[in-house]
């Protein structure tokens, strides 16, 4: 073992050691006065080396630690330990703590005799400051957790999540239930399995590889795919089931996430609204279509006087704007439970066209307002009949009602016959958005503005024309002059 005096005389080996160790190194008497103090406990510190030497350990502890390392040093000297290690708040030179390590060795002499203290300090205030923000963090993601679980046991919607082969990982309470209506013999907790889980008409029960377990884990994203749950047929309930992949990172997909939402009153309702439109169809539309036939043959009987020609002409046109009224309704009702179907086949546009202006002649020598169509003798198209009409009725309604003295109804052939273009023009005062947008509104059930409603078709009928030609691949435009009049016009393909 080496001697004090050889210590000693390895002072140079000493003082190139504490230079340069990135630890804080200093030596002090056994007052614990700093004699020497390396350059890393100096910074550490705040002091340069001459103000440090003329410190004692007192003065740079922080005063809720001194007792404890006083206590500490005093064992040390006494000879009860030969050091000590412990975690202590230094003072800085700007009053500020900084968190140590701090290791006390005592030296003797060769008699036994406490020579010198040897302390190291290692700076633990990074560590302390990210142990901080680690515990914060966990604290983050502990309340994140605590609030989606809230989140996700509370929420209406079934919600599930698979891992990457497709096995159950959570769960909500929502989602057990609609799992004990499909399976209430129990599942397993893999995708997959089948169960009372029926196709969107309940004609079958679907296969396994039909089943949205099956499609979500294998990585499938879909949305609202309905489907039916449930043994007994009065029971069902239907469901709208929309999946996700979930992705980590890199991108790789870990598993899927599935949202099942129970629509069954909305499908029931949807039913029964599609069951009223088809009866009002039938109950409404037939006899006024047999009103309209039978007053036509009245005003054709002779012998009639003006008076009672002039007042059935009055009879045939309110009956005719109830009738559009009620396609009117009709459309509309069919458009928003989804099913207006466009049922295409070769039909003559000039036809329909020349038709609808027979039909509004009626309403247009009420007004006082002159027809003008100009039209080949044969424009064939592909599209609904009933439903173009219906659009096409509407346009000039909106145009006669909106007219002066003269509506212009042109139909002509495009793009070497690829399209048909449809222009329906009026003279009256039109408005002031010149595009016209505001004649469509937002929707097919949006009430007319006061500034319109003295035009019997206006907004109303123009929505409902606009989603007929578009649901045909079509396009329609308005411009509207304020004083000038309106002009509409269609594009369909042929």
């Amino acid at each position: 073992m080496a001697s004090v005096t050889d210590v000693r005389d390895s002072g140079d080996l000493w003082r190139l050691t504490m230079e340069h160790s990135p630890v804080g190194m200093a030596l002090l008497s056994t007052e614990g006065v700093f004699l020497t103090a390396n350059r890393a406990l100096c910074e550490m510190l705040g002091h340069d080396a001459e103000a440090l030497a003329t410190l004692s350990f007192h003065a740079v502890t922080h005063p809720d630690d001194l007792e404890l390392v006083v206590k500490s040093v005093r064992g040390m000297l006494i000879g009860e330990v030969g050091s000590f290690r412990m975690v202590k708040r230094c003072l800085r030179a700007d009053g500020s703590a900084v968190l140590g390590d701090v290791s006390v060795a005592l030296l003797r002499d060769d008699e036994g005799r406490p020579l010198h203290i040897i302390a190291q300090v290692v700076d633990l205030s990074g560590r302390h400051a990210l142990e901080q923000r680690l515990d914060a963090a966990e604290e983050e993601i502990e309340a994140a957790h605590v609030r989606a679980e809230a989140v996700f046991e509370a929420v209406d919607a079934g919600l599930l999540l698979f891992d990457a082969v497709g096995n159950t990982v959570a769960l909500n309470r929502r989602q057990r239930e609609i799992m004990a209506m499909a399976y209430p013999d129990g599942h397993g907790g893999t995708a997959g399995q089948p169960g009372f889980v029926f196709t969107a008409d309940q004609s079958r029960l679907l296969e396994p590889e039909e089943l949205p377990s099956t499609r979500a884990a294998a990585g499938e994203p879909f949305e609202d795919a309905v489907v039916w749950i449930g043994a007994e047929p009065r029971h069902r309930r239907a469901l709208s089931v929309t999946a996700r992949p979930v992705r980590d990172r890199t991108g790789a997909t870990v598993g899927s996430a599935v949202a099942c939402t129970d629509i069954t009153d909305l499908v029931r309702a949807t039913q029964v609204k599609e069951s009223f439109v088809a009866a009002v169809s039938h109950e409404l539309r037939t006899p006024l279509t047999a009103a309209l036939a039978y007053l036509e043959l009245v005003e054709d009987s002779p012998g009639l006087s003006d008076d009672i020609r002039l007042q059935l002409g009055a009879v045939r046109r309110n009956s005719r704007r109830l009738a559009m009224l009620v396609n009117d309704l009709i459309y509309a009702a069919r458009a928003t439970t989804g099913t207006p179907a466009v049922d295409r086949y070769r039909i003559d546009l000039a036809a329909l066209v020349r038709e609808a202006l027979s039909a509004a002649e009626v309403d247009a020598a009420g007004k006082d307002v002159r027809l003008v169509g100009r039209m080949a003798e044969e424009m064939p198209v592909i599209g609904d009949g009933m439903q173009l009409r219906h659009a096409i009725d509407n346009l000039i309604a909106h145009a006669v009602g909106s007219a002066g003295d003269e509506v212009r109804v042109d139909a002509t052939l495009t793009d070497r016959g690829r399209h048909v273009v449809l222009s329906v023009v009026d003279d009256g005062d039109g408005v002031a958005d010149r595009d016209g947008a505001a004649l469509f509104g937002s929707g097919l059930f949006v009430e007319q503005d006061t500034e319109r409603e003295r035009l019997p078709t206006a907004g109303r009928g123009l929505r409902i024309a606009r989603s007929i030609i578009e649901a045909h691949g079509g396009e329609i435009h308005v411009e509207s002059n304020l004083g000038v009049g309106t002009a509409v016009r269609v594009q369909l393909p042929c």
